[in-house]
């Protein structure tokens, strides 16, 4: 058998796309729990539409054949695409780019957010990107987004009231509000706040304890009735 044949019938080696980058999840309990908490707020708003994904910290690769080619986005919204749990994001799998990144930014991490990628996003096509700076370090204000016009990001005006820095997400239909060192997600239709997980649960006791109250003063009103 020639070296040729022989060569031809080796089974073609499996390109690996590894999980992790090795990086941490975040700088900071701060940066972390403000990760968290919008990742699960906008799980939540989207929970019964099977074509939306949500996630964060999961590594896109945008690069056929190239596993150097990555990036983990804090979080990030596709619609279009089908809500089940991956462990990578392929773009060319998948068929599009996300079209929104919210990245929890810092002092260590700001010229890599702000500049390489921003680049990034810009040449993949995503439409919004967001920055927020929970700690107050370095961004002033410490809200502040892109939206992508033609082949380029054009910087968006935030606006001030008081304290609170509010930029609107026309993809998410949101308004994202820099409140106190949090990220607060306002849906302007419904004029109300995503809740965050423990905001979630904290509405639910109050629920729950409402619910027993009228269920003992109808119990009394029927006894006094009797």
């Amino acid at each position: 058998m020639s070296a040729v044949s022989l060569s031809s019938a080796l089974p073609r080696t499996e390109i690996e796309y590894p999980e992790s980058d090795g990086q941490p999840m975040a700088e900071t309990d701060t940066h972390r729990d403000e990760m968290i908490d919008v990742i699960a707020e906008l799980k939540e708003r989207y929970r019964d539409d099977l074509q939306v994904y949500v996630a964060g910290n999961l590594l896109i690769y945008f690069e056929e054949g190239n596993p150097e080619k990555s990036v983990a986005p804090d979080v990030f919204v596709v619609f279009g695409v089908a809500k089940h749990k991956r462990r990578t994001y392929k773009i060319w799998e998948e068929g599009k780019a996300p079209d929104v990144v919210i990245e929890i930014t810092s002092a260590k991490t700001r010229r890599q957010d702000r500049e390489e990628k921003r680049v990034l996003y810009e040449s993949l096509g995503v439409p919004e990107l967001f920055l927020f700076d929970p700690l107050n370090e370095y961004l002033k204000p410490a809200l502040q987004g892109f939206r992508l016009a033609g082949e380029y990001f054009t910087p968006l005006k935030p606006e001030q009231s008081g304290q609170t820095w509010r930029l609107p997400s026309e993809v998410l239909k949101l308004e994202l509000r820099a409140e106190g060192g949090h990220l607060r997600l306002f849906d302007r239709e419904a004029a109300r706040y995503l809740l965050s997980p423990a905001e979630e649960a904290e509405a639910r006791r109050e629920a729950e304890t409402e619910v027993e109250r009228l269920k003992a003063e109808l119990r009394k009103l029927r006894g006094e009735s009797g």
